[in-house]
């Protein structure tokens, strides 16, 4: 990702690196502390409570208690959508 964002920006490697990191670092902190983050054109990534739950285990088939907790989600935009439909 990072040697696209260089060629398309003008940047180093290096840089770009840098810039990179420091935007998912941004989105990483903000959704920590339960913000919403709206990225025009590319989508949202917000934090939804999950509630406790019963699940089963896989290898054996027992129930088990899945504790509440919390999870990222993402809706992509009908831009970025689009886009992925005609690449396709």
């Amino acid at each position: 990702m990072a040697n696209r964002i260089a060629e398309k920006a003008g940047f180093s490697t290096a840089q770009a690196n840098r810039a990179l990191n420091a935007v998912l670092d941004a989105i990483a902190d903000s959704l920590a502390r339960g913000d919403e983050v709206r990225l025009t054109g590319f989508g949202t990534f917000r934090v939804t409570e999950t509630k406790e739950r019963i699940g089963r285990n896989p290898r054996t088939g027992e129930p088990i208690t899945i504790p509440p907790g919390r999870r990222v989600s993402f809706s992509a935009s009908p831009r970025l959508t689009e886009s992925a439909r005609s690449a396709a």
